[in-house]
């Protein structure tokens, strides 16, 4: 039953610490960062030397296309979108999809990794305690707290 709560309690503190990771690392940067509509369309890249998916958008001054790949993310010519950009700029933007901008590959595997590192860490610690560890906490006694201090 212990060891019940104690896996509830590390897997949500690890939630609140990876959320909160999330939420203040994302480039460009959720708080600060402008929202504009977007269109896909595909456009040679020479770079490439093939069709990639552009979302093309505009900030009110100038016109902008940023690449919109990501695994596991499929676009059609036309298809409506969103970006989100920095103003100071507005070039550097990312195309705002919970995948790809908020979750990302490398930091869900790596967040993955490192909790079950920590936690198996975190067991090898406490397995196999020394005699004189168990006698300590044996003879521990909780002394009855008052209700109220005198």
């Amino acid at each position: 039953m212990y060891f019940c709560r104690l896996y509830k309690a590390v897997f949500i503190l690890y939630l609140v610490c990876f959320g909160c990771y999330l939420l203040f690392t994302r480039q460009p940067d959720y708080l600060d960062g402008e929202k504009a509509p977007a269109v896909i369309h595909w456009i040679y890249d020479s770079t490439a030397k093939r069709t990639i998916p552009m979302a093309q958008y505009n900030t009110g001054l100038k016109n902008y296309a940023i690449d919109a790949r990501y695994v596991f993310r499929e676009w059609k010519e036309g298809e409506r979108t969103e970006v989100i950009y920095e103003t100071g700029s507005p070039a550097k933007a990312a195309v705002y999809r919970f995948w790809g901008y908020w979750i990302t590959w490398g930091e869900l595997i790596g967040s993955v990794v490192l909790i079950l590192a920590l936690f198996q860490v975190a067991v090898a610690v406490t397995k196999n305690p020394t005699p004189e560890a168990v006698m300590d906490q044996l003879e521990v006694k909780e002394e009855k707290k008052r209700r109220y201090k005198e």
